[in-house]
């Protein structure tokens, strides 16, 4: 397999030639042919490149001529012209031998990616390679406003590549700012639907984490063109979502959630709250942390190696030290504070909620709720504006008046919103 970078810097995947190329067996190829049809019933030629990602011309025609030597498949029409067309269906052979391949693996879907091949794509397309400027920070946050010392440190971390800690009281934007560090970077990415690792299965590409581009260029289709992944786990993150999930009904792997998360970011947010203890997590990534490279156990009890090229941000609002000791925040390089926002901060921050959610600002309302709620009474969050001017929009709301920063509106918002206004 040959991947190339285009000038504008779009990594292309041609198509493979022949399954050589593909790097894949012509009886994974049968195996694959007959379960899908066992599934879906008779289907065209076109039908099948279509659902296994392969080309007709060198893979699966190959794949089809074999089968039908063996008396396992044959034709039963044509939906047109040319060999495309020709409807293909099971023989009682056939049937019985595809209830056989999906007793030992029932994966059923696009051809899998050697994994060694995707490694290739994954260290081509890593993070490391891609300077993030200034200007693509603060494009990718927007309106949100952080000190120039934390987007600094930020800038430094992203292009040293290397694992993030955040840290400081709850509300001041960590998990806002990790999950805007995929625009940073910018760009999309190359996912394969499943790789195969020792003749298992293990299927990567997931709808719920992966996003297709709306446009899919031309080459391998067994790899899909996804906005760069984002991955984000709290408090229910167990040390078996680590590891490859074998399906003990269908017969194949799920892929671990940093394996999902390649090339993009995985954040652990609330980190010291899973299930699994801060240092057992830390001791599972020592290896991979270091050296971009994690086992992945079999149910088999075989290791693979698998590449580990995702950005890992630790976010968390307990105190670094009490979660871990020296030797393990070591191996986590970049450790970056979020404080408390400066009362100008915190006004920059109101000023751009009250224009989002429609609300004329008033210096005279935000210096009322300065006063009344927080002199002397509480530190700032750079929460409070969004939370409390959306309770006052519902207050307007419910007694059918405009939004306004009148001192009776903020005063059931503050009401509602603090334990002790």
């Amino acid at each position: 397999m040959t991947v190339s970078t285009r000038k504008d810097s779009v990594l292309t995947i041609p198509q493979p030639a022949n399954l050589e190329e593909a790097g894949l067996d012509l009886q994974l190829v049968v195996e694959l042919v007959l379960k899908f049809l066992y599934a879906h019933g008779s289907q065209t030629a076109r039908d099948l490149v279509d659902a296994l990602c392969l080309p007709y011309a060198g893979s699966l025609e190959r794949a089809l001529s074999q089968a039908k030597r063996e008396e396992l498949v044959e034709v039963t029409g044509s939906n047109g012209i040319g060999e495309l067309a020709y409807r293909y269906a099971l023989t009682s052979k056939g049937h019985h031998r595809a209830q056989e391949y999906l007793a030992r693996n029932g994966y059923i879907g696009p051809a899998p990616v050697p994994i060694e091949q995707y490694r290739s794509v994954v260290t081509v397309q890593s993070l490391r390679t891609i300077p993030v400027t200034p200007q693509a920070i603060r494009r990718a946050l927007g309106r949100l406003v952080f000190s120039e010392p934390v987007l600094d440190q930020i800038g430094q971390a992203l292009n040293s590549g290397q694992a993030i800690f955040l840290f400081g009281k709850p509300g001041n934007g960590k998990t806002a700012l990790a999950q805007r560090v995929v625009a940073m970077y910018g760009g999309a990415v190359f996912v394969p639907h499943a790789i195969l690792a020792d003749s298992h299965i293990i299927r990567v590409f997931d709808r719920h984490h992966h996003h297709p581009t709306p446009e899919q260029p031309a080459g391998d289709r067994r790899w899909v063109l996804c906005e760069r992944p984002l991955i984000q786990v709290g408090g229910e993150l167990t040390l078996e979502q680590l590891d490859l999930i074998y399906d003990e009904r269908n017969r194949f792997y799920e892929a671990p959630l940093q394996l999902r998360a390649n090339n993009g970011v995985l954040l652990i947010d609330d980190f010291g709250r899973q299930r699994v203890s801060p240092r057992a997590l830390l001791n599972r990534w020592i290896v991979p942390l270091e050296q971009r490279i994690d086992i992945l156990t079999l149910h088999t009890g075989k290791q693979i190696e698998a590449p580990f090229e995702g950005l890992v941000i630790f976010s968390t609002n307990l105190q670094p030290t009490d979660l871990v000791d020296e030797a393990f925040l070591r191996r986590i390089p970049n450790k970056i504070h979020l404080g408390n926002p400066t009362v100008q901060q915190f006004a920059d921050i109101f000023r751009a909620q009250c224009e989002e959610l429609g609300i004329p600002f008033d210096p005279q309302g935000l210096a009322y709720l300065l006063r009344t709620y927080y002199v002397g009474k509480r530190e700032l969050r750079a929460c409070h504006p969004r939370d409390i001017l959306r309770a006052l929009v519902g207050a307007a709301r419910y007694l059918g008046r405009e939004p306004r920063l009148t001192p009776d509106l903020i005063d059931r918002a503050c009401r509602s919103y603090f334990i002790h206004p």
